[in-house]
């Protein structure tokens, strides 16, 4: 039977490992339960198996009859939401939910290995599992790569694969990529601004920092329309403002929190010597002090492009040509995968998984307590990785490109 074939008749199975994933989520690093749902669905496999020293991930590795190796990436966390659904198998976790999907590339993933598994003898290589806990912002990418998982075959992995379900791109099971840059680099800015308190009534007689915040807010929107190609963009976004007790109060202090996304290496370095710029001189033309602190988050994700033109040709040949459709723009959200195809060529996908009937334009976005992902694409998404790693290590020279 082909893959896809396969595929579908462990349909059933991978939804069934989702909606219990998605029914007991668990956040950061640290992922007991989920750890535990991943191995017993492993179990059985033929299948070299190890977990994280300082993170509970599962790193398994399938030995082929050739020298490539390829990796292929699935993350397990969720988010700190309380979920609002309503779905049969909604979150029984108070102020946890499977709001991105991750839990969907969960059961691609182990789907991708019992399908590989099952095709073991005719492999020309290792394929390397990596189910990463700690994606939400917990740097868990970083910490396998610390630990190993791009070697794990015992040596570099020569191409890595990955891929991601939205709930509001449609029409569901349409995968997307394209070359180059696939989402943005992420930085967080924290400011805060020390004046002298007093009573709201005598403004003169203190140092009032919330105006001083304000200014710094606007400038930096200005900077990013005045002092960068649109071309090559930066998202600016203040996300928390805080600043006093009462209305009559001037306080000492005032400090806000924004997130900032670019697309290249440059414009992220040359946003952080603007941020600071601003922050510093507006304090001191006000006469008052502020603590700046720049902190990068994860750099932009770069599809390598013959990877992302043989990412193409592998969906097309799989599913057809409908069921692709290229990006005409990266995403400006950001994605720690990032980190692996910076250490090795690769490709990341989009994979359209809309509910039925569901409007895109309102559909609720992956991170909304309302986020509802058709879970009918994981048969497809399992068989894309399959397909992915089978077909890369049919290439030349065991795998090398």
């Amino acid at each position: 039977m082909s893959v896809v074939a396969d595929a579908r008749e462990l349909a059933g199975e991978l939804v069934g490992l989702r909606r219990a994933l998605h029914r007991e989520p668990e956040v950061g690093l640290h992922l007991p339960r989920t750890q535990e749902r991943v191995l017993r669905a492993l179990d059985g496999l033929p299948l070299e198996i190890t977990t994280g020293r300082d993170c509970t991930s599962v790193t398994a590795v399938l030995r082929g009859r050739g020298d490539g190796v390829v990796l292929l990436r699935g993350d397990m966390d969720a988010l700190p939401v309380q979920e609002e659904t309503g779905l049969a198998f909604a979150s029984e976790v108070d102020g946890a939910m499977h709001g991105c999907g991750h839990d969907l590339h969960t059961a691609m993933l182990v789907g991708a290995a019992h399908l590989l598994s099952a095709r073991r003898d005719r492999l020309g290589g290792d394929v390397v599992f990596m189910f990463q806990p700690g994606e939400e912002g917990w740097e868990g990418a970083r910490t396998m790569i610390r630990e190993g998982v791009l070697d794990a075959a015992g040596r570099r992995a020569d191409a890595a694969y990955g891929l991601h379900v939205f709930s509001n791109l449609g029409p569901a099971g349409r995968f997307s990529t394209r070359p180059g840059v696939m989402l943005a680099a992420s930085a967080t800015l924290t400011v805060t601004v020390h004046g002298e308190g007093g009573h709201g009534s005598a403004p003169h007689q203190a140092k009032d920092p919330v105006p001083v915040l304000a200014e710094m807010v606007t400038a930096l929107q200005t900077a990013v329309t005045r002092r960068f190609d649109v071309f090559d963009p930066v998202v600016l976004t203040v996300g928390v403002l805080r600043a006093g007790t009462r209305s009559n109060v001037i306080p000492d202090t005032a400090a806000f929190e924004a997130t900032i996304r670019t697309f290249s290496e440059e414009s992220g370095r040359r946003m952080r010597e603007t941020a600071l710029r601003v922050v510093s001189g507006i304090a001191e033309a006000h006469g008052v002090t502020a603590e700046a602190d720049y902190t990068e988050g994860r750099p932009p994700t770069i599809n390598d492009d013959e990877e992302a033109a043989f990412a193409r040709e592998v969906v097309a040949e799989t599913f057809g040509d409908e069921r692709y459709a290229p990006l005409a723009d990266p995403f400006t959200g950001a994605e720690d995968f990032s980190r692996v195809l910076r250490e090795v060529p690769g490709c990341f996908l989009a994979l359209g998984a809309l509910p039925p009937g569901a409007d895109p334009d309102k559909a609720p976005y992956n991170h909304s307590p309302r986020a509802v992902f058709d879970d009918s694409v994981v048969g497809d998404g399992a068989a894309l990785l399959t397909e992915l790693a089978r077909r890369r290590l049919l290439t030349p020279s065991g795998g090398q490109r």
